[in-house]
């Protein structure tokens, strides 16, 4: 949210700088998180000086241009080349000196340097209005009043707004200070407490009164729950036309656009005071009538950004007899708005329900400055003045006449705030005893009332306005933010208990894990647990039923728990991928959630996703394609790192991988791990083939709880290596050959790998060719080459009977 300075200041009269100013507002807990400067005209006019035009005379060498000979008070004239029709000999004019930088409209920018125009010096620049950024006009240069002092400042004569502006973190509670009049009020606070106790100037809407009742517009509340408070007042004779520019700066140092001066008046108001305002053309209102209620679900409504729009059954509506105009708090209609050509209007001023705001800003993807106030709560006791002050400043700007009563529609007024505040609890809470009067003082600053006072306690009787102040802590925290957190003393003495942990805490084991990926080159990504109930087309395992479904979605896209963690890993790799990194392993911890016969359940994964080259691109390397089997030695070390060397492999087959295999400790399921099917991919607009895999870490936990680290000594005796070529069919897989290997030699075989599979020519028809090698080891003793070939040849006899083998 974005405050100036000059602006503040018209609320309460400060020489503070706005660095000071900055500091006891963060202080106070509204965060000043920046402060920029503001110029009416960028660059503010520096070295563009009043000048007289001495002599004008034709340029020798080009028609269209003169030469002047121009005085701007320093001990010589400057002789400049002109090209301007109306340039003429005894103006003053404006002249930008050696070294000025002016800007255009677009923010470019040139500097003013010294050079030679067809063959004549030119030692400046006389200067039409757009060059210095005080108009569109460039039919010829400015002729100054003549009465000007030469060497004048041109920022002396046409008075550029200089400004700060704060950009305050305004945190969501905060709704009383969603205006310059919501943040002089927290200021005068602070003040208070500094012992300067300055007025608060607000806009007096004494002047207001009605001068006929010629245009009466009727209002009718239909639902008073969604709009308690609802004024109107009609104006009439007035005249649409650009803003003055004391409003215009005001508007521009905030990021404001000035649309007219009836537009930019409400505008000003809101920014103002924080009450919304809305003009109709109150010709457009069909029926001299307003109509607050909701229509049917599915109606078309046209806002004023040209888009059509189809409403909701809880859309709050302002209509008129015939046809609705604006969505209540959030966005008018394109038909009812003000232009140029309106004379009358109809003035609206109100209170609505900010959840029902709220709902409605989302559901349509709206944010605006109105929604923004409505949707936290605005006080309900200004809208009546709000609605004076702008019906006052419109007047001023545009004229015209008021024209009926101010309605308002205020069945049940909103009620203050009853709270008690113990001091012994403020004391408890603080940590230090804050002296009653203070207390008091601090109250009465924040417009609290004190209604009694007790030794145990007080009375209070909190604003409306103050929605976030309704229990004994908010007080408290409303008397410290500006008593001053910097005011407590902190204790010397330091109370710590020490807490025993298991090592296996979840944090740690995660910790393990990732340090481990990540020294192997892979980097940890976080996703959102929110997603689009369109994933659950993508595969036959997920259920519409078992979605949990947001009552209030940000978005359509984001309107549902994710039931895996597959598809929002898969937009991150495509998101990388559409950004040039092809190259990508990433891994994930995350929740899954799911609603199981009415009964919601979350699960924890631990995810990898791999794709593209192994290692970064070099010269000195070979790029190898990351595979199947290059995941699954990553997914065996992280077992193996956690203590799980034993587990059993299943193949997987299921619509999200192409090729799949599972990890299972006895019943227990560890991972599953594949290669993503094409047709998942090609809904994410991925080419290249990715690796997933999915660790129930839940289950990984358990397991890790009840594991014991086994040590033995290191064997004395050598291994040895022997290898076969096998000629099998395609059919049989190496699981088979692990399993045989492993029941014909259950001691001294400790190790059994698949090193090469060939599949081509020379090779009969549906065989191929495993290279499998096999490491043998007696811990006791060494190996006799009787003992290796005895259990080679049973390896081969038990090969060729049970898998129809045969040695190459």
């Amino acid at each position: 949210m974005k405050i100036s300075y000059n602006w503040l200041k018209q609320f309460i009269k400060i020489d503070w700088s706005p660095e000071q100013i900055a500091e006891l507002l963060t202080d106070l807990g509204l965060e000043v998180e920046g402060i920029e400067s503001y110029q009416s005209v960028k660059g503010g006019l520096d070295g563009v000086v009043v000048g007289k035009v001495l002599t004008c005379i034709k340029h020798p060498n080009a028609d269209k241009l003169k030469l002047t000979r121009v005085d701007i008070g320093t001990e010589e004239p400057l002789q400049i080349v002109c090209g301007a029709p109306n340039v003429a000999k005894g103006q003053k004019v404006p002249v930008a000196t050696i070294g000025t930088t002016l800007y255009t409209d677009e923010g470019e920018s040139w500097t003013i340097k010294k050079g030679k125009i067809r063959g004549e010096a030119s030692h400046g620049m006389i200067c039409a209005e757009d060059e210095l950024g005080l108009g569109k006009s460039h039919d010829g240069i400015m002729v100054l009043d003549e009465k000007l002092k030469v060497g004048t400042p041109a920022s002396d004569v046409f008075q550029i707004e200089n400004d700060a502006v704060f950009e305050i973190g305004l945190t969501p509670n905060r709704a009383d200070a969603m205006s310059h009049y919501g943040v002089a009020r927290d200021l005068k606070s602070g003040l208070v407490q500094k012992e300067l106790n300055l007025e608060l100037i607000t806009p007096s809407p004494s002047a207001f009164h009605i001068d006929n009742r010629t245009l009466k517009i009727d209002i009718d509340v239909k639902n008073k729950e969604l709009a308690p408070r609802y004024c109107g007042v009609t104006i009439s004779g007035i005249k649409v036309e650009d803003s003055p520019s004391w409003l215009q700066h005001r508007l521009k140092a905030i990021g404001l656009n000035p649309i007219n001066n009836i537009v930019d008046a409400t505008n000003y108001v809101l920014h103002e005071l924080g009450q919304p305002l809305h003009a109709f053309d109150a010709v457009k209102i069909s029926g001299n009538k307003i109509e607050v209620k909701t229509l049917k679900s599915g109606t078309k409504f046209t806002t004023l950004d040209g888009v059509e729009r189809e409403l909701h059954e809880e859309d709050l509506m302002i209509c008129d007899a015939k046809k609705p105009m604006c969505i209540a708090g959030v966005f008018g209609g394109i038909e009812s708005g003000v232009t140029e050509n309106t004379t009358s209007i109809f003035l609206e001023s109100a209170y609505f329900d900010p959840v029902s705001i709220r709902k409605t800003a989302k559901r349509h993807g709206l944010n605006t400055d109105a929604s923004f106030r409505f949707e936290r709560g605005i006080d309900p006791n200004i809208t009546e003045y709000a609605l004076k002050r702008a019906a006052l400043l419109i007047q001023e700007l545009a004229g015209g006449e008021i024209t009926s009563d101010l309605m308002d529609i205020y069945p049940t007024k909103i009620k203050d705030f009853e709270v008690r505040l113990s001091f012994d609890s403020a004391k408890n809470l603080i940590g230090e005893e804050i002296p009653k009067e203070i207390i008091k003082r601090i109250l009465t600053s924040l417009d609290i009332k004190v209604n009694n006072v007790t030794e145990a306690g007080l009375g209070l009787t909190v604003p409306s306005y103050r929605n976030d102040v309704q229990r004994e802590a908010d007080v408290i925290e409303e008397i410290l933010r500006v008593y001053g957190y910097n005011n407590i003393n902190t204790s010397r003495k330091l109370n710590a208990s020490i807490s025993n942990t298991s090592k296996f805490e979840d944090y740690k084991i995660q910790n393990i894990v990732s340090n481990q990926l990540a020294y192997q080159g892979f980097f940890e990504i976080l996703s959102n647990s929110l997603t689009t109930p369109n994933y659950i087309a993508l595969s036959e395992q997920l259920k519409e039923e078992h979605n949990i479904t947001m009552l209030n979605p940000l978005s359509n896209d984001l309107s549902v728990l994710r039931q895996s963690l597959l598809f929002s890993g898969l937009e991150a790799v495509s998101h990388n991928i559409n950004r040039k990194r092809n190259d990508l392993k990433l891994f994930e911890f995350g929740k899954s959630y799911h609603n199981f016969n009415e009964k919601r359940e979350e699960f924890k994964h631990l995810t990898i996703l791999v794709t593209g080259n192994r290692d970064y691109e070099q010269w000195h390397t070979k790029n190898e394609k990351s595979d199947f089997f290059y995941l699954k030695g990553i997914l065996t070390s992280v077992l193996e790192r956690l203590g799980i060397s034993r587990f059993n492999e299943i193949p997987v087959t299921n619509d999200v991988f192409s090729e799949g295999l599972a990890f299972k400790l006895g019943k227990t399921n560890l991972l599953e791990f594949g290669l993503v099917s094409k047709s998942v991919r090609k809904h994410f607009g991925i080419a290249q083939d990715v690796l997933y895999a999915d660790f129930n870490w839940d289950n990984i936990l358990e397991i890790v709880k009840r594991h014991k680290i086994v040590f033995k000594s290191i064997p004395k005796y050598p291994e040895v290596r022997r290898d076969f070529a096998l000629l099998l069919d395609d059919n049989v897989n190496f699981e088979s050959i692990y399993k045989i290997a492993k029941q014909s030699e259950k001691q001294l075989l400790k190790s059994i790998n698949l090193f090469d599979v060939y599949k081509g020519k020379n090779l009969p028809k549906g065989k191929k060719s495993y290279a499998v090698s096999f490491t043998l080891q007696d811990e006791n003793k060494t190996l006799t080459d009787k003992q290796i070939d005895k259990i080679m040849n049973k390896l081969q006899n038990n090969f060729e009977k049970q898998l129809n083998a045969e040695l190459r």
